[in-house]
């Protein structure tokens, strides 16, 4: 529980002056003029100029700054459905993609899979859905969003409930990831794993560190991630091979439910990135045979977390 309430605090911390000045942006002469400038490369994916905010924002810092940033924007289910697909392959791009490059992968590749991704996807999404053009609500923030008052008032009422929106999903997440820490069942999922690694055309040594990225994410579980891959020796093409399944589909519990208060189905997002995940792995898997098991001898990177 403790640590639920501490993660709560952390992200606050984030989300809470995000959206604060966010709204208060809307109020004055600098977002019309951002939207203006980036309205023709949003148009792109269907989405409107403001909405370059919850997306530079998620891939700088991370996903709740981008979650911020969309509670204080008007924008349609459809809208804030794309901005959530493009967050969740790109977002903490600078942390997570590093925890890759730790691990000896070379970093322009997760960092291009990762955006490929979100651009592909986005594009995609824009031109085959044709609904969702109803006004998105968002949780509490929608019935807090609709009293008259000052900007600032706006954006202390929008931050307030965006925090306790994510309070309601983390803390209980928190204790369930403490509870598995405790009880060790990491090891027994690894252990089931074995099938969906052969699956992917990976060793089965790589049981381990798919399931941390899997369960904690690339950040979060990045202790377990590259100590598992350098102890198990996964070669060099495996551990490359994990990270882009990764880099499509990781901390899938925490990245998929944090988006339930924008108001979106998020059963469809978390199909849609494990889908990508699976499909994109086998192919590269395909594509690059691994010849031989370069074992242990051939890492000499540092595996501490960088975090």
């Amino acid at each position: 529980m403790r640590s639920g309430f501490k993660t709560t605090w952390i992200l606050g911390k984030v989300i809470f002056p995000v959206t604060l000045i966010v709204t208060l942006l809307q109020s004055t002469p600098v977002l019309p003029w951002l939207m203006d400038l980036l309205s023709p490369v949003m148009g792109l994916f269907g989405l409107p100029g403001e909405a370059a905010i919850p997306l530079v924002l998620g891939n700088v810092l991370n996903l709740y700054a981008g979650i911020g940033a969309i509670l204080s924007l008007p924008l349609s289910v459809k809208e804030v459905f794309i901005l959530a697909v493009m967050l969740s392959f790109s977002h903490n791009l600078f942390i997570e993609s590093g925890v890759a490059a730790k691990s000896g992968v070379k970093l322009w590749l997760i960092v291009l899979v990762r955006l490929g991704l979100a651009v592909g996807s986005a594009a995609a999404i824009h031109l085959l859905w044709q609904g969702g053009g109803e006004e998105a609500r968002y949780g509490l923030v929608a019935g807090a969003g609709n009293a008259e008052g000052s900007a600032l008032w706006e954006g202390i009422k929008r931050g307030f409930f965006g925090v306790v929106q994510t309070a309601v999903i983390v803390i209980p997440l928190m204790v369930a990831i403490q509870i598995m820490k405790d009880k060790r069942w990491l090891d027994v999922f690894s252990k089931k794993m074995a099938p969906v690694t052969r699956f992917l055309g990976l060793g089965e040594n790589t049981a381990l560190a798919l399931t941390a990225g899997l369960i904690f994410g690339m950040a979060y579980g990045a202790g377990v991630l590259l100590r598992s891959i350098r102890e198990e020796g996964v070669s060099r093409r495996d551990a490359s091979v994990v990270f882009i399944f990764l880099a499509a589909c990781h901390a899938v519990i925490e990245d998929t439910l944090v988006f339930a208060p924008l108001g979106i189905p998020v059963l469809p997002l978390f199909l849609l990135r494990l889908s990508a995940a699976v499909l994109l792995t086998v192919a590269v898997s395909q594509c690059w045979k691994d010849v031989s098991q370069t074992g242990r001898k051939d890492w000499s990177h540092d595996y501490r977390s960088p975090l």
